[in-house]
């Protein structure tokens, strides 16, 4: 599955949930089910591969600015979530975090389901439901493709004094006075 399929994908979803998350999570199932077995492999793979590409200090920032903190768990899920929005707000905000600003509303932005739509589509396909080094996430962290160990964060890091002037727009709008 090449990139611009992911994000065709990624991008139906979310247009069919109306920004309801659960029936974009429903939905990515249910797309994915349609596919080949491979190709429910190649969308966790390549899944995991916008995840690694979004670890970065910039967005470990814009968390620590929206949710007031930031750790392993919840760090994952917002670039999950970031990943949901879509190809043109996760390209923006890998390359300019503070856009961000213009599309996040109050409350914590987190899509810990998107990490589970592989495995659920794999298992609707297949009929498999006792997981083997056939399913996406084996397979996917087999290939090197794994978003909790080894991944080494990009940019530069930064302190929480260098936030308003690191992002501007998100400090604005939710950092603290």
């Amino acid at each position: 599955m090449d990139k611009k399929e992911f994000w065709q994908i990624i991008e139906a979803a979310k247009t069919a949930a109306h920004g309801d998350q659960q029936q974009q999570e429903a939905t990515l199932i249910s797309h994915l089910a349609q596919l080949a077995p491979e190709q429910i492999v190649e969308f966790e793979c390549r899944l995991r591969e916008y995840l690694l590409e979004a670890d970065h200090f910039n967005i470990i920032a814009a968390q620590k600015i929206i949710d007031g903190y930031v750790s392993d768990d919840p760090y994952l899920y917002f670039r999950c979530w970031l990943i949901g929005q879509g190809e043109i707000i996760f390209t923006n905000a890998l390359q300019n975090a503070d856009s961000l600003a213009s599309v996040m509303d109050e409350g914590y932005q987190n899509f810990e389901e998107l990490l589970y739509v592989a495995t659920k589509a794999f298992e609707k396909r297949t009929g498999k439901t006792e997981e083997d080094n056939t399913f996406p996430r084996n397979i996917a962290s087999a290939q090197g493709l794994d978003y909790d160990l080894g991944s080494e964060t990009k940019g530069e890091d930064w302190t929480e004094s260098q936030l308003p002037k690191l992002l501007p727009k998100l400090w604005k709008k939710f950092g603290v006075a």
